[in-house]
């Protein structure tokens, strides 16, 4: 699938935090290094007014999102759906960004949440970049795989310094300094 390439506008931007949830710390690989990053990103979001939906994956069961990913008051949208894309979020994302068409994603796990939704994603149109750095899943194999899937499908693989300063732009964005400190 070749996409039409057009620069990221922030504007047009939403992160979504896919099921960064307490059950899963023991299981998935890099954890730490996951909710760090995912956290870097969050931060960067937030300073370049990139508004951000936070999903959980059956928190009766795999607990709640990480402290250490600084959510503030915002709530988590909760489902059983292995995709994002749930109703609720659709909706919530078009009141946040009324013509977004771009979704920033990280989180876990990349062969079942992450992959799901990415796949509705592109199947709505949208354009879909999928920060490999705060992505993973219990099995290195699995998060291979599922990158590979990702990539096929026509989404975009990128880190978390290269998504952040496409979201940037200029080195003279006011924000600079404090983005350059997460990087």
């Amino acid at each position: 699938m070749t996409q039409r390439i057009t620069p990221l506008l922030r504007e047009n931007a939403i992160l979504l935090i896919c099921d960064v949830q307490d059950k899963f710390r023991p299981t998935i690989k890099y954890f730490p290094q996951i909710v760090e990053t995912s956290n870097k990103l969050l931060q960067a979001c937030k300073l370049l007014g990139v508004p951000f939906v936070v999903t959980e994956q059956y928190p009766k069961g795999l607990g709640r999102t990480v402290p250490e990913l600084d959510i503030g008051d915002t709530k988590p949208f909760e489902k059983t759906l292995f995709s994002m894309c749930t109703p609720d979020v659709i909706s919530h994302m078009k009141t946040l960004v009324t013509d977004f068409n771009t979704i920033i994603i990280c989180g876990i796990e990349a062969h079942a949440c992450v992959l799901q939704t990415v796949i509705d994603l592109l199947s709505k149109g949208y354009r879909v970049y999928v920060v490999v750095d705060a992505v993973s899943s219990r099995s290195l194999t699995d998060r291979m795989y599922a990158f590979d899937h990702i990539r096929q499908a026509g989404a975009f693989l990128t880190t978390f310094e290269s998504i952040v300063l496409q979201l940037t732009r200029d080195a003279n964005h006011p924000n600079f300094k404090q983005i350059q400190q997460l990087i």
